[in-house]
Order: C-alpha cells, then sequence, then structure tokens
C-alpha cells in the first residue's frame, strides 16, 4: 500500500505506479517513493542506489 498522503489510487497491480513521468529529463517517479532514470538505474525511498543494469553488448541484435 503506498505511504503517501493523501495515498494514491488502488489499482489491481501490487506494483507501484507512476505518479511523475519527465521523459524528457529521463526520470520516472513512483507512489512508493522510488526514482527510476532511463538508463536502468534507480535512487529508493531510503537513498539507495541501485546502479544501472544494462544487458551486455555481445547480446544486441543490430539491424542492418
Amino acid at each position: 500500500m503506498c505511504a503517501h498522503q493523501p495515498s494514491c489510487p488502488r489499482t489491481d497491480s501490487p506494483a507501484p505506479h507512476v505518479v511523475a513521468a519527465h521523459p524528457e529529463q529521463g526520470w520516472t517517479l513512483l507512489c512508493d517513493g522510488a526514482i527510476l532514470f532511463d538508463d536502468t538505474g534507480e535512487l529508493l525511498p531510503d537513498g539507495r542506489v541501485i546502479a544501472p543494469h544494462r544487458a551486455p553488448t555481445a547480446h544486441l541484435v543490430v539491424a542492418a
């Protein structure tokens, strides 16, 4: 359950939902306070940082 006041609307999914999206700046705020970045990094509400977790380039497909 979201702890924000006022509380976020209920959804069928237990996953946090987007509160604010700023794709032009490269980040999205979730209702649980986490910030997701376009490079796949995260900043958690308790201040912990999750480094970007990109796929190795050897596994990417190149279009011709």
